[in-house]
C-alpha cells in the first residue's frame, strides 16, 4: 500500500479557522502515568544501589550485560581511536562543524558572559562575577539511531563557558526488537557504540563518558555512584523517560529544559522552489511521528505545488512512513491573508525553528517575536542549523519560545552578585535599609546596618 501525505489544508479566512488551527497545534506535555512511576522507582533505586541498579536497568533496558561499571565507561583512547578510524570526510566535517559552532559560542560569551563591576560616587562597589559550572552531564540519544551533532551542541558551548569535567551518557544504538524500560529500547543482542559520536566527543572535549541511558542515567548524573560523578546541571534531549527524569531531579542539578517534539514553521512569500520547502518540511517531519511542520503562505497556488511536491517527494523517502503520520496527524498547510497575517500567527506559534523562506527575509524579520531559531532566506535551510552554521540546535519547543532561549554558554555558566559598600556608602544605604527592615519587623537586619553607621541610633522598642 503506496503512502500518502495530506497536511491539513487551513485558512484563515474560514469561519471555524481558530477551532481548526487550535486543534491542529495541540499537544500535551504530560507525561503518562505509568512512565511517571516507573521513572520514580528507577530514581529512586538508583540513588539507594548506585552502580549496582546502573548495571541492572542498562542489562535490563538496552540489552548491554557488563560485568561491572569499567565495562560501560569509554575512554579517551576510544574516541582517539574512533575519530582516527572515521573517512576522512567525516572527520573534516566533524572538525568543521565543531570549530563553527565554537567560533559562534565564543562570540557569544565575549558579548554577554564576562564578569563586570563599577563603583558609584561614594565610593561602593557593585557588580556581577560570572563564573562556570564544575561539572555538568550531558545525555545524549542512542536509542534508536545515534547523534553526534547534539553531542556538540551540548558539549561546545560547556567547553567554551569554562567546564572543566564534561560527562556524556549515551545508550548504545540497539538492534533487534525493541522492548519498553527505562530508556524506552532494549534488546537482546549487545548494542554497538557508534563510531561517530566517539569521534565527535573527541572533538568536542568530553572529559569522560558512559554507555548508559534512560532515566537510570539521569539518576546516575543527577545523585552520583561510587563511578559515575555527581555534577551540576544535565543538558541534553531525550525520550519520554529521560524528560521524566530530568523533570523529577531538577532542584537536585540543574536542567537545560523539557523538549517537546520537533517543529518546523516555513513562513513563504511564494519565491522559493516549491521542492526545497517541501523537503524542509520532511526534515523535521522525519524525527518521529509527534513532530509538527507548518507551512504559512498567502499564495494559495503555492500551496497546491508544496503538496504536489510532498506527494511526489515521498515515496523516495528512507523514513516516508514516519513523515507520513507526523504530517497526516500534525502538519499544516495555512493560506494566510497576507504576510503580515502570516507573521502574527507564528508569534502565536513560537516554534522551535523558523524559516522565512522569502526573497524579502529581512523585511519580515522585525515582524517576528518569538521563535527558538530565525533561518532567513531561501538558501537558509534548517538542516544547516542542526550541524554547522554555528547557532546552537538545542531550542525551545511547543511554544515555550515565547519566553526560552537556545541552549548557550550562559546555561554553563551561573552570576554571582558582587557588592562591597564604603564606609560612605554605609551611612546613606545603612538608613534606608534600616528603615525597611523595621517596617518589615526584622530588627536583626536593622541593627546590623545600623551599626555601620557613625552615629548609632537607639534600637527601636527597645526598654
Amino acid at each position: 500500500m503506496s503512502l500518502s501525505a495530506r497536511p491539513a489544508r487551513l485558512s484563515t479566512t474560514a469561519a471555524d479557522f481558530e477551532a481548526q488551527f487550535a486543534a491542529r497545534l495541540h499537544w500535551s506535555a504530560e507525561t503518562d502515568g505509568a512512565i511517571e512511576q516507573r521513572v520514580a522507582d528507577i530514581l529512586a533505586d538508583v540513588r539507594e544501589r548506585g552502580d549496582a541498579a546502573v548495571l541492572e536497568y542498562t542489562a535490563r533496558f538496552d540489552g548491554l550485560t557488563a560485568g561491572g561499571m569499567a565495562d560501560l565507561e569509554l575512554t579517551q583512547a576510544d574516541f582517539k581511536a574512533a575519530f582516527d578510524g572515521l573517512p576522512s570526510a567525516q572527520r573534516e566535517a566533524l572538525q568543521a562543524a565543531t570549530r563553527r559552532v565554537r567560533s559562534y559560542h565564543e562570540a557569544q560569551k565575549k558579548a554577554g558572559g564576562e564578569s563586570w563591576s563599577y563603583r558609584d560616587e561614594d565610593g561602593t562597589l557593585l557588580g556581577q562575577k560570572v563564573t562556570p559550572l564544575d561539572r555538568v552531564g550531558i545525555y545524549v540519544p542512542g536509542g534508536k539511531a545515534a547523534y553526534p551533532s547534539s553531542l556538540i551542541m551540548n558539549a561546545v558551548p560547556a567547553h567554551v563557558a569554562g567546564v572543566q569535567e564534561i560527562i556524556m551518557v549515551v545508550p548504545t544504538p540497539v538492534r533487534g526488537s525493541v522492548a519498553t524500560g527505562g530508556s524506552g529500547a532494549g534488546t537482546s543482542a549487545r548494542g554497538e557504540r557508534n563510531d561517530l559520536v566517539l569521534a565527535a566527543a573527541y572533538v568536542a572535549g568530553v572529559t569522560r563518558a558512559f554507555t548508559i541511558g534512560g532515566a537510570q542515567a539521569v539518576a546516575a548524573l543527577a545523585y552520583g555512584t561510587a563511578t559515575v560523578p555527581k555534577v551540576d546541571k544535565i543538558t541534553g534531549p531525550g525520550n519520554a523517560y529521560v524528560a521524566s527524569a530530568k523533570k523529577r531531579v531538577f532542584g537536585t542539578v540543574g536542567i537545560d529544559m523539557i523538549a517537546g517534539p520537533s517543529e518546523i514553521l516555513v513562513l513563504a512569500d511564494g519565491s522559493t522552489p516549491a521542492e526545497w520547502v517541501a523537503m524542509d518540511l520532511f526534515s523535521q517531519a522525519e524525527h518521529d511521528e509527534l513532530a509538527q511542520s507548518i507551512l504559512l503562505c498567502p499564495d494559495a497556488a503555492y500551496i497546491d505545488a508544496v503538496q504536489r511536491e510532498i506527494d511526489r517527494l515521498l515515496p523516495g523517502m528512507p523514513r516516508a512512513a514516519i513523515i507520513a503520520k507526523s504530517l497526516n496527524d500534525r502538519g499544516a498547510l495555512i493560506h494566510t491573508r497576507d504576510m503580515e497575517e502570516a507573521c502574527a500567527i507564528s508569534n502565536r506559534i513560537a516554534p522551535e525553528h523558523l524559516e522565512v523562506s522569502s526573497s524579502e527575509p529581512h523585511r519580515w524579520e522585525p515582524l517576528l517575536r518569538h521563535a527558538g531559531a530565525i533561518f532567513l532566506g531561501a538558501y537558509t535551510s534548517e538542516s544547516l542549523g542542526d550541524y554547522c552554521a554555528g547557532p546552537n540546535h538545542v531550542l525551545p519547543t511547543s511554544g515555550t519560545a515565547r519566553f526560552s532561549s537556545p541552549l548557550g554558554v550562559y546555561d554553563f555558566q551561573k552570576r554571582s552578585s558582587l557588592i562591597e559598600v564604603s564606609q560612605a556608602g554605609a551611612q546613606s544605604l545603612g538608613a534606608i535599609a534600616a528603615e525597611m527592615a523595621y517596617g518589615e519587623g526584622l530588627q536583626a537586619h536593622a541593627r546590623a546596618a545600623e551599626m555601620r553607621l557613625q552615629d548609632v541610633p537607639p534600637m527601636r522598642g527597645a526598654s
